[in-house]
């Protein structure tokens, strides 16, 4: 199939990516990387930068589990989760730490094959949601392989009540799944727009 040509499929999957013609059809991967939603990877690696410096200087200042109070309902501590986002599975036996390297490798792989399908230029949203994800999982991949742990030091808490400490990976994968949402969103009402049209 020639560059331009369409093919039908679901949209926004690494097969076919969403929004590439009238009602969801998708276009082949550009010609170029250039053009493709590769050139967003460059905000992964802002989000990696600003997530390791973060925790870095977290690492340097702060003894464990001493905190600093910021607001009423926001501290910032140091803690050390063994487990994945928000301290989930932090309690079992050390086989996590491997399944999440595991896991982060293989979704950033897909997001990759992703990216290099999308048209940079008009999937803006979709390339910075994949982007943002990766970034912060991969993050948090780079503290697994050098410490056997995630540094969380963002504590946001109500009177008594602690919500799991967290990071800027955790909150990057966090908007990069909003917007992922809101990209599907915004994909579908195209569609049915475009079915409504004469």
């Amino acid at each position: 199939m020639r560059d331009g040509e369409q093919r039908t499929g679901a949209t926004s999957t690494p097969a076919s990516v969403g929004g590439g013609g009238p009602g969801g059809a998708a276009l082949m991967p550009p010609e170029r990387w250039s053009a493709s939603g590769l050139p967003w990877v460059l905000l992964s690696v802002v989000a990696i930068l600003a997530d390791q410096l973060s925790k870095l200087a977290i690492l340097r200042r702060f003894e464990l589990y001493e905190t600093v109070p910021v607001l009423s309902v926001l501290d910032i501590t140091r803690a050390h989760n063994t487990g994945a986002a928000f301290s989930f599975l932090a309690g079992a036996g050390g086989w996590q730490r491997w399944l999440f390297v595991a896991l982060a490798f293989g979704v950033s792989s897909v997001i990759l094959v992703w990216l290099r399908r999308l048209d940079g230029r008009r999937q803006g949203l979709l390339a910075a949601s994949l982007t943002l994800i990766m970034g912060g999982a991969l993050g948090n991949v780079i503290d697994r392989l050098v410490h056997g742990y995630v540094v969380d030091f963002v504590a946001v808490h109500w009177r008594e009540h602690y919500f799991p400490a967290f990071n800027v990976a955790d909150a990057c994968i966090t908007v990069g799944a909003g917007l992922l949402l809101l990209d599907a969103l915004l994909e579908t009402r195209r569609e049915r727009k475009l079915a409504r049209s004469p």
